[in-house]
């Protein structure tokens, strides 16, 4: 893969896309991909998307648990080995509730909350499976940054919706 600019945040976002493109359509999740990156350094530390890991895993939940397992650390650790400046592009907005039972996105980033700064969305998480996503005002109130990368949203949402009975 050719070096992404610092600071192209399409295309960034375009490498999350096609980590979305990775998922298996189902109908009852978003096929998501997600791009951790080193602002400072620009560098891609970690990448993901829905369904990539066992369980009913998501994409940021993906990119996390692969780079823990990299520096072997436990998820809860990992911001004791990353790097200050850290943006995540996400496809979909990081959930604010799991129907599965499992942590949401959210409570993941904020995890990293310090060494994240700022999340880059395709689009907001649309209210079919969680109504009132409150994770864009979590991830504000503690400093972390939500930016939408414009341009990509019809793609996105054909890609997150595939396999979803239309109707």
């Amino acid at each position: 893969m050719a070096a992404i600019p610092p600071d192209d945040h399409k295309a960034y976002m375009r490498l999350a896309l096609e980590q979305a493109h990775k998922s298996p359509p189902k109908p009852t999740n978003y096929r998501v991909g997600a791009v951790l990156v080193d602002s400072a350094a620009n560098e891609i530390l970690a990448t993901g998307y829905t369904l990539e890991l066992p369980g009913n895993t998501h994409a940021e939940q993906c990119c996390f648990l692969k780079l823990a397992e990299k520096h072997g650390v436990l998820e809860e650790s990992l911001k004791s080995v990353l790097p200050s400046e850290l943006a995540l592009y996400t496809t979909v907005e990081p959930c604010s509730k799991r129907l599965s039972g499992n942590i949401p996105c959210v409570e993941r980033v904020l995890r990293l909350a310090g060494s994240i700064r700022t999340v880059y969305v395709g689009i907001m998480e649309p209210e079919t499976f969680v109504a009132e996503n409150t994770g864009k005002t979590s991830l504000q109130d503690a400093g972390i940054s939500i930016i939408h990368v414009a341009g990509l949203e019809k793609e996105i949402l054909e890609v997150a919706t595939a396999g979803h009975i239309k109707g």
